[in-house]
């Protein structure tokens, strides 16, 4: 005999956390690694930046991509 519908669901849910918890992890490592790859590409490049580079900023300065200019990287770098 199976689970009832509303015990799978809370099965899958807590499974859903447990997965979530386990994978943050990787994820704030991940992000640390994309984080040092920007900068030296920010510091290797001249502005205007390619696309991913201008969204990492956009996220990093919390400000459209189209409205950053050359000091506000100067800024992030120091």
């Amino acid at each position: 005999m199976s689970l009832h519908r509303t015990h799978r669901r809370r099965l899958d849910r807590l499974e859903a956390k447990a997965t979530k918890v386990r994978n943050r992890v990787f994820k704030d490592r991940e992000r640390s690694r994309r984080a040092d790859r920007m900068l030296a590409t920010i510091r290797a490049n001249e502005f205007p930046y390619t696309e991913p580079v201008m969204s990492w900023l956009s996220r990093q300065l919390e400000k459209p991509a189209r409205k950053i200019t050359p000091e506000d990287v100067k800024t992030l770098l120091a």
